[in-house]
This record gives structure tokens, sequence and C-alpha cells, in this order.
């Protein structure tokens, strides 16, 4: 089999091996029990902010190393992949959040907020998603009311990762209803703000040991020190950050691709029926010589997203077509999985059970698929 196509240096590799140290010894013995409580433990937080396998974008000024290089985030969902880690939400954290912060954010605020981000003592979460809005942005009922030297903030929001263990949540609010998208800005809500109540911690089909909340405000008041960027400017904000979110889910997909196919290689080489390995039938030769074919396809295109990324080149157009289809490849080569393994791949016992509800999510949050397609249709002029 062809060695899987590498963008990395050999600093990549040596992170990779800090990485996984991390994941082998503060990760893996304890995920079982994170999956039970629906959350992981604060401290493992602390320990890769420790490590530094935080933030890596963030500046010395703010306690980070500066390292502007998605390649290392690819490395880290790669890691994490690998070691079956799914609770801990550092991607949502480093990839998604904290970014809003470093490009948005006042001196003063980064200041104030940037370096506990980077230790592990700040974990973050971004607000959009309500009961009644989750495509739609404009769609955003929650709203922020100017009150001199601060907002009122009212409203609710659902399916909120990081939720429950969150210190600062970048919540989505309409500071003017009757300005369309331009009525929409960014507030910072802080952990212990009179009125900031976390609803349950939801249950999921997968991801069990992320903690995903419900969040609801009511008449919060939010100090003008917390607004995130310039009143109104929230939804382009969130337009212009998007397209990395969806490589980084993309890395994620692709990393999943990989574990699930080299978990499929060693069961169809050691699975024995009709007195052989069941590799040797030619049906399942050929499901995995699919699996293998579109893990090197879909390796080959995010790692080229991931350089144009870093050279500043990623378009929403591909943002939104890495986002679907390595999603969307996720899925099918994952059910693929499950089939190969047969009974066995339906007991959770087995990591492809847990890669399979796990997977399921990719193709919905971020943008669903339908959305993706709609926005690469727009962009071609349709």
């Amino acid at each position: 089999m062809p060695d899987r196509p590498s963008i990395l240096e050999q600093e990549h590799e040596d992170f990779r091996a800090v990485a996984r140290a991390f994941f082998d010894k503060e990760v893996a013995p304890h995920h079982a029990a994170w999956e039970e409580a629906g959350v992981v433990d604060r401290e493992v937080w602390r320990k890769a902010g420790e490590r530094g396998l935080l933030c890596f974008d963030v500046d010395e000024a703010y306690g980070g190393p500066g390292i502007k290089d998605f390649r290392y985030n690819m490395v880290l969902a790669e890691e994490s992949a690998r070691a079956g880690a799914s609770g801990p939400g550092f991607a949502v954290h480093t990839d998604i959040i904290v970014p809003y912060i470093s490009s948005l954010g006042t001196e003063e605020q980064k200041q104030r907020w940037l370096p506990g981000c980077v230790s592990g003592d700040l974990v973050t979460a971004i607000a959009m998603t309500e009961p009644g809005a989750g495509s739609d942005l404009q769609g955003i009922r929650t709203t922020a009311v100017d009150a001199g030297d601060h907002y009122v903030l009212n409203g609710s929001k659902t399916f909120i990762s990081n939720g429950i263990l969150s210190d600062l949540v970048v919540v989505v609010c309409r500071t003017n209803p009757d300005a369309g998208h331009q009525g929409i800005s960014l507030l910072v809500v802080e952990r212990g703000m009179e009125g900031f109540e976390r609803g349950r911690n939801l249950a999921k089909m997968g991801l069990h040991a992320q903690d995903t909340a419900e969040l609801s405000f009511t008449d919060v008041r939010v100090p003008k020190e917390n607004l995130l960027g310039a009143e109104g400017s929230g939804f382009v904000s969130l337009m212009e950050n998007l397209p990395q979110e969806r490589i980084s889910i993309g890395c994620i997909a692709v990393a999943a691709i990989e574990h699930v196919l080299d978990l499929c290689l060693a069961y169809a080489k050691e699975r024995e029926a009709f007195g052989r390995p069941i590799g040797k039938f030619q049906h399942n030769r050929f499901v995995l010589a699919e699996m293998a074919t579109e893990a090197h396809i879909a390796r080959v295109f995010i790692n080229d997203c991931v350089l144009r990324l870093n050279a500043g080149e990623v378009d929403t157009a591909l943002a939104s077509m890495a986002k679907w289809w390595t999603t969307e490849l996720q899925k099918r080569v994952v059910d693929a999985g499950v089939q190969l393994h047969g009974g066995y791949g339906y007991m959770d016992e087995y990591p492809i059970s847990k890669a399979y509800t796990d997977s399921r999510i990719q193709t919905i949050y971020g943008g669903t698929t339908e959305i993706q397609k709609e926005i690469i249709g727009r962009m071609l002029g349709l």
C-alpha cells in the first residue's frame, strides 16, 4: 500500500510524538468514564495547555507559541482520531473559537482572555444555534439591547459544544432587530454572569464524552468591553471564520477515515470465516481497496486545503467542498467498516462501533451538507 501523502516536516512529527504520548497517558485511560459522565475531567484541559496542545496560533505576547501553521492542528486531529478521543473539545476551542478573539479582540480583551485559553484555564464555546434557528443564522432571535455601558442579553441557545465546561461563550445575538444581517453582533459572556444559565447536558447518539449543552440568557448585563469586533459586524465575522472551521472538520473527517481503514485492515487479516481470513474474500478485498483509494484521495484533498489555508488562499467555496465531501465520505467509509466487522461491528467494545456513532454528526454541524452545496452553487453563479 502506498505511503499516505504528507505535507509535514520533522517539527510536525516531533509534535505528533508529544500529542500521542498525551492522548495515550491523559485521555485514553479515562475516556470510557468520561463517556459515562457525559463530560471530560476539567483537568485534562489544563494538562493539554501544559503540553502546548492548545491555541498554536496565539501570539507569544499572550502566552501562545505564535505558530500560524494549520498542519499542527491537523496532526492533533489525527492523534485524537487514533486514540478515539472524541470527548475533549480541543478543536472547537483552538481551531474555531479562539481565532475570533485573536482576530477581532481589542488589546485589552486579548490580554484578559488569551493567556487562559492557551493554558487551558479558560474553555471557550460559541453559541450560534437556537431552538428555532440552525443553518439560517439570520433567523436568530437572541437579543442584546444597548443600555449605556452594557448590553442586556436575552435568549436561548442549543447544541453548544463545550457548553458545560465553557468559561467564555461567544454569543451570536441581535443588537439591531431591524438591520437584517447587519444587526448581528458577537458578545462574550463569562462564567458567573448573573442570568447566564446552563441547561441540560444533552444526551446524544455519539460524542458521549463531549459536553453539549443548552444555554439561556435572562437579562444578562454584558459590559460593552465584551463586544467582540464592531457592533453589527458579527455576521461578516462569522462568514470570514467559517472556512477555517470547515477545513478543521474536514481534517477530523480524513483522520477518522484513515483510522477506520486501519481498523478494518487489521480486522480483515485476523478474523477468519470458512477457514481463512475474511480479507481473502474478493468482495472484502474490493471494499478495502475502495476504502484505501478514497482515503488517499481525501488525504491529498485536505492536504491541499491546509496548505491553501496557511497561505490565506482558502475561499468559501473550497472550504464548503472540503467540508461536505470529506464528511459524507467518512459516513460511507465507517458504515462499510461496520458491515465488514459483521455482528462485532455493532458491539460497543469494538472501536468501529464508536467510530460509527461519533461520525454521524459530521455532515450536520458546521453547516449541513445541503448548506455547503448551496454555498458552492451560489459561488458558481447559479
